[in-house]
């Protein structure tokens, strides 16, 4: 970078962070992590109540975005520092200086969605299920091409992926896929991609080569805490134990470990089958089911109840909020945000940064756009 490239970048990455200096509300933060402080001390019963857990949490929640804030403002003055030491003449601190100011960027984009992601449960771990379309082996290949995308993706935000429930397709690929991503914020940085997702390509499995159009869907739940009040009756459950099917090693068929949960006030069904211990399903499928009771609670009292189950029983054209297309050129594009990339194979092997911070910035008014929704061919 030449000197004037790194003054313009610094600069607009100070002012960038000197914007967020209002919505931070650093005092009133300080002040509330206090007050949990002294509720703890003055409470001889703190510990022992239900809502400790909240608090706590909370409070946790409220010092790591202070130490993040701290830290974004201390890359800034370092910045500043080496800045000023390679202007005076050391220009073997450009490499270094170059550097810090990328790790300085991305902190302060990271920073800037943090300051979006204060919903509810938006720190919350994430519960992600891909179903396919239809198609068969084709769609059942593209669900699995994008778990391994979440997967990959997990991977580099250093998030664990934990698979509840799976379903194989008959020759390839799955029907369906739902797993838990654990991190801060994964939620959140996930939500927007709740949607049916569009592939275009020349199909392996077609032996004529023609190009084929695959849909699959994608649905995003937070992961609901204990401490949420969730009512679930023992008597409104029905749960069955059956055989594991498909692949999963030589135990998988052997006991009755799988276990299906019906909730039947609301008809909300959920598998796993994951686990060689019934035990371990029977506690994975309730976490899915405390997720779904949530959901289906908050569609109760949201006016858009009717547009999102509309969404969820379409999987196919029209439906889409993203296309990937890898032939007969190639390019992903976001048909909310019409943010894309003709890097392809960087979206699948995880690069999904752009688009979730796109989605994020528009669904906050942040940035707009215009014109007409127009999909790939």
């Amino acid at each position: 970078m030449q000197p004037e490239e790194i003054l313009s970048e610094i600069n607009r990455i100070r002012k960038m962070i000197d914007s967020f200096v209002s919505a931070v509300k650093e005092t009133e933060v300080i002040k509330r992590i206090e007050e949990i402080d002294n509720i703890s001390a003055s409470d001889p019963d703190f510990w022992g109540k239900r809502e400790s857990k909240l608090l706590l949490k909370e409070q946790s929640s409220y010092k790591k975005y202070l130490a993040d804030w701290n830290k974004l403002k201390t890359q800034m003055d370092d910045c500043d520092v080496l800045w000023e030491l390679y202007r005076e003449g050391e220009d073997s601190l450009l490499a270094e200086l170059e550097q810090n100011i990328a790790t300085l960027a991305k902190m302060a984009d990271d920073f800037e969605l943090k300051l979006i992601l204060n919903g509810d449960h938006d720190s919350n771990n994430a519960i992600v299920t891909i179903h396919s379309g239809a198609g068969g082996t084709e769609s059942n290949d593209w669900a699995s091409m994008i778990y391994r995308m979440y997967n990959r993706w997990a991977e580099i935000e250093g998030f664990k992926l934990e698979v509840l429930d799976m379903l194989e397709g008959e020759e390839a690929g799955l029907k369906s896929i739902t797993f838990n991503i654990i991190g801060d914020y994964s939620f959140g940085y996930l939500k927007g991609e709740s949607g049916v997702h569009r592939l275009v390509r020349i199909s392996p499995f077609d032996s004529q080569s023609r190009r084929h159009t695959s849909f699959a869907s994608v649905f995003v739940l937070p992961e609901i805490d204990d401490d949420v009040e969730i009512e679930i009756s023992e008597s409104d459950l029905r749960i069955d134990t059956y055989r594991a099917g498909g692949a999963g090693g030589q135990h998988v068929n052997r006991t009755d470990s799988a276990v299906r949960i019906t909730h039947l006030p609301t008809g909300i069904v959920v598998t796993c089958q994951t686990e060689r211990s019934q035990h371990k399903n029977k506690a994975h499928a309730m976490k899915i089911l405390r997720s779904k009771l949530y959901e289906y609670e908050m569609n109760k009292r949201n006016s858009e109840k009717d547009k999102i189950e509309a969404s969820k029983s379409d999987i196919g054209w029209g439906s889409q909020i993203r296309s990937y297309v890898m032939h007969p050129y190639k390019m992903v594009k976001d048909l909310r945000t019409r943010h894309e990339t003709g890097n392809v194979d960087a979206v699948m092997d995880g690069g999904l940064d752009p688009f979730i911070r796109a989605y994020l910035l528009f669904s906050a008014g942040i940035i707009e756009v215009s014109g007409d929704v127009k999909d790939l061919d």
